[in-house]
């Protein structure tokens, strides 16, 4: 009966040695901070600034250290959820630079759902197997602060089940203003109409100087950490993201996600880390600021996944590739690269797709699982809190080329292609 738990120790340790056997020919430096984190000791944000430049052999030994720890941590099984995002108005008048969704209300194309057109979405997601739905809006100067709750209600009166995934920090700080009630308050009144979990959206990066210029501070970097640690306190579970690739750099990339393991060493509120690349192509920021990037590198994507899987290890098991930023197929070579979930099938998605996002907005689940399988991963379908609710078995046809045709742009098939188009100019990424 003690035979496959010692097989597994023995396969455990063989991995371990060829791990370290390959890390032999790595920078002496690199080579001592990979072999640290192996050892089992925290990733210092100063080790993790060295890390953001590795290249080469230097990046082999990382992504490989990822690879091995995010096993550790999680076992081979790569995830998914069902979801629909339900972006229920576009219109907001804070004048974040970066953002390419926002409207004036007097715009042609200005959106504001009513509560019957909400709780349609949210029934017809849940008849199509969607367990969740994600709700979020711009800052909308008509809206009072009531409307998130009746959002809640309608959707929970129409589709009791389905866990409702909503609001960022920056709508819960809004509404909050609006209704003119603390924080605390504010949350507690929608988790008693049905709030079940909050994306840890808005986080943009929690450095002062950084995010004044990306929002004019109008939400701020300790406002953001009330506002989750309030929600975690009153046991309102929640994400956490990063966007990064614009006028930001590894020291900035590196404090944040210092700054996220802290927080979770305090409350244990956060069920994931979502990088999320900046997307350039209808972007404000973009258009009318000097020297900001076009999003982040290749190499820098494989970094920052590979980067918050060490960093993170111990405190967030769950490290998200997000394809609507990525890609299907470049999403799906981040589950090499320390990443363990590809996010939802989604459904609808508007606030990339307004920023200039050319990845569509909809995978369904077979094209999920034949991602994760072509990755070498055990494909399964899980709920908003990351308990598995489907297991599949692998196709022996694991080819994404069903994926590829989802996409409205061309989709790289290996890191080489995409830095080869990336410098071709075909496509940013």
């Amino acid at each position: 009966m003690n035979a496959p738990s010692v097989l597994n120790l023995n396969k455990s340790r063989s991995e371990r040695q060829n791990l370290i056997h390959q890390l032999s020919g790595v920078e002496e430096s690199i080579q001592a901070i990979l072999l640290s984190v192996i050892a089992g000791c925290e990733l210092s944000e100063t080790d993790a600034v060295k890390l953001f430049g590795a290249t080469g052999a230097e990046l082999d030994g990382l992504i490989a250290t990822a690879d091995y720890i995010r096993k550790q941590a999680v076992g081979n099984q790569a995830s998914f959820v069902i979801t629909r995002n339900i972006n229920f108005t576009n219109v907001c008048y804070m004048g974040c630079k970066f953002c390419g969704f926002a409207k004036r209300k007097e715009d042609a194309d200005a959106e504001l759902l009513s509560l019957d057109e909400i709780a349609d979405r949210a029934e017809e997601a849940w008849n199509r197997g969607a367990t969740e739905v994600c709700i979020q809006g711009g800052l909308h100067p008509n809206i009072p602060g009531t409307h998130y709750r009746d959002i809640l209600k309608a959707v929970k009166a129409r589709v009791p089940g389905i866990h409702i995934h909503a609001f960022s920090p920056f709508e819960i700080w809004f509404g909050a203003a609006k209704s003119k009630l603390s924080i605390a308050e504010f949350i507690q009144d929608l988790m008693d109409h049905g709030l079940d979990s909050m994306p840890g959206t808005a986080a943009e990066i929690l450095d002062v100087e950084i995010r004044q210029q990306l929002t004019r501070d109008k939400l701020t970097t300790e406002q953001w950490i009330e506002i989750i640690t309030t929600a975690h306190d009153l046991g309102l579970p929640t994400t956490a993201t990063i966007m990064y690739g614009h006028i930001d750099g590894p020291e900035h990339w590196a404090a944040h996600i210092n700054t996220i393991r802290g927080i979770q060493k305090q409350t244990g509120g956060f069920t994931e880390f979502v990088p999320l690349g900046f997307v350039h192509y209808e972007s404000p920021l973009y258009q009318n600021t000097p020297n900001v990037r076009p999003g982040p590198t290749v190499e820098e994507n494989i970094r920052m996944h590979a980067i918050a899987r060490l960093m993170l290890n111990g405190w967030i098991d769950n490290i998200q590739a997000s394809w609507v930023k990525l890609g299907p197929d470049y999403a799906q070579q981040m589950l090499q690269s320390g990443a363990n979930d590809l996010g939802g099938t989604l459904m609808n998605e508007s606030i990339s797709r307004s920023s200039g996002g050319k990845h569509g907005q909809e995978i369904v689940p077979e094209d999920m699982v034949r991602m994760i399988s072509a990755a070498g991963r055990e494909p399964v379908r899980r709920n908003t809190l990351y308990r598995v609710v489907e297991e599949y078995e692998q196709p022996v046809d694991a080819r994404i080329d069903s994926v590829i045709s989802h996409s409205e742009t061309l989709i790289p098939r290996s890191i080489n292609d995409a830095q080869l188009i990336a410098t071709s100019g075909r496509v940013a990424l």
